[in-house]
């Protein structure tokens, strides 16, 4: 199955790196360089909703918590998976994504890139709702 799959960071070698992953995977993939732009996208008339949603914690302007706050208030891509993918690994941030009902969290620094995308293809396709 073909996934679409949103990528949210501001680092964007990061961006580059799992787009490409994902990409030779078969699966459509659009990038965004933070929170705002992912917003905007999802507010468009039409505008296409992804199947997952991954993620950064630390960004400029409005930061993945922030970001996925305003996706459940305004109820944009209420049916996608957000998978946080970020260096930040304090339990304080970890229960923030609960808290949030994000559906996983992922710390890019002990995951390499085939690891990001088996848990992400997992998640997708689990009926589970979260991995945390």
């Amino acid at each position: 199955m073909v996934y679409h799959i949103y990528l949210v960071d501001d680092d964007r070698f990061l961006l580059d790196l799992y787009a490409v992953k994902f990409k030779n995977a078969g699966h459509e993939v659009t990038v965004f360089g933070g929170g705002e732009e992912l917003l905007s996208a999802l507010r468009k008339d039409g505008a296409t909703i992804p199947d997952v949603i991954l993620l950064d914690v630390i960004m400029p302007g409005m930061n993945g918590f922030e970001t996925l706050e305003a996706l459940r208030k305004e109820n944009l891509a209420k049916d996608s998976k957000v998978i946080f993918l970020t260096n930040q690994g304090q339990d304080s941030d970890v229960e923030k994504a609960k808290e949030l009902r994000a559906n996983g969290y992922i710390i890019k620094a002990s995951a390499i890139p085939s690891e990001v995308f088996a848990e992400t293809m997992r998640i997708v396709e689990s009926v589970t709702p979260t991995n945390l």
